[in-house]
């Protein structure tokens, strides 16, 4: 019998982008992963407008009602304040992975904004031995292509997904991402 791993996958921000935008990301992560998977959708608050402290809480509260062995992803500024919640505080439970698709860095090199700054030593606070994957489209035209490298500096662990051709919502397909932490992954 096939355990169901839990997938929590945080939204952008921006009006609508729950069930205009993301909505289509989700749908190509729910067919990639199949039945085996079960991923977790939850509205953020005042999605057109995100705050660090009603994100985080929200992330928090997400993150706790899973099982362990869960995976935790974040599109855009939903990647950029899970990563930042989950290295404020770790969570009690032991996560699978940690995705960030699209996510702008916030900090030295990076967009300004002391409310999502992302801390210098942000690797060595994120849950020892999880696996970080940072997927970014080489063709996204909201987060500059070069974040991704600022959080291969950030987090030396992580593992960098440069996708060619790929837009800031990659194209409407997260098949490499299904790939990374799918059924024969960690």
């Amino acid at each position: 019998m096939t355990e169901t791993r839990q997938i929590l996958f945080i939204q952008g921000g921006g009006a609508g982008t729950h069930d205009a935008w993301d909505d289509k990301l989700v749908d190509s992560l729910r067919r990639g992963l199949g039945a085996e998977h079960e991923v977790r959708y939850p509205r953020m608050p005042d999605e057109d407008d995100p705050s660090y402290a009603a994100w985080s809480a929200a992330i928090r509260h997400a993150v706790a009602e899973l099982e362990d062995g869960a995976v935790v992803a974040g599109h855009s500024v939903g990647g950029t304040i899970l990563v930042h919640a989950l290295a404020e505080r770790p969570p009690e439970r032991r996560l699978a992975a940690i995705v960030l698709i699209a996510a702008p860095f916030v900090g030295r090199g990076g967009w300004p904004g002391d409310e999502f700054e992302l801390p210098a030593d942000l690797g060595a606070r994120l849950p020892h031995g999880t696996p970080v994957h940072v997927f970014h489209g080489l063709e996204d035209e909201t987060a500059p292509p070069s974040h991704a490298d600022l959080y291969a500096r950030a987090i030396p662990q992580a593992r960098v997904h440069r996708l060619p051709g790929r837009d800031h919502q990659l194209n409407n397909d997260l098949s490499e991402v299904a790939e990374a932490i799918g059924p024969d992954r960690p």
